[in-house]
């Protein structure tokens, strides 16, 4: 669960919709510390062989399906989601490296209730 700005969002509910772009193979969705809204949507996607997508057009994709609080502002594009050795995706990794890979140091560093 993330929460933005005091609303409740659900990564599964996000990951679903994006399942939905035909270039998209998979996605997993985390929460990032935000300075202003506590917390920001993350979408980690991984495309299909041979498919171009970048951020934007994923944010673009998002944009105008009535869930203006569920897009993802940040969407990097790996070719690969950290699991361990049974397979288990390992969010708090994906966390670990999005804050170091955005900037996000301060945010993190950040006092939540």
């Amino acid at each position: 669960m993330v929460i933005r700005a005091g609303r409740t969002i659900y990564p599964r509910e996000v990951e679903e919709f994006l399942y939905s772009h035909p270039d998209i193979e998979d996605v997993q969705v985390i929460g990032v510390p935000d300075l202003k809204y506590g917390e920001e949507l993350c979408a980690w996607v991984k495309l299909r062989p041979g498919s171009e997508l970048s951020a934007d057009q994923v944010r673009e994709y998002c944009e105008g399906k009535d869930r203006p609080l569920q897009d993802p502002a940040v969407c990097p594009v790996h070719r690969r989601v950290p699991d361990d050795r049974h397979r288990q995706v390992q969010k708090f990794k994906m966390r670990e490296t999005s804050v170091a890979e955005l900037g996000l140091e301060a945010a993190a560093r950040q006092q939540t209730a």
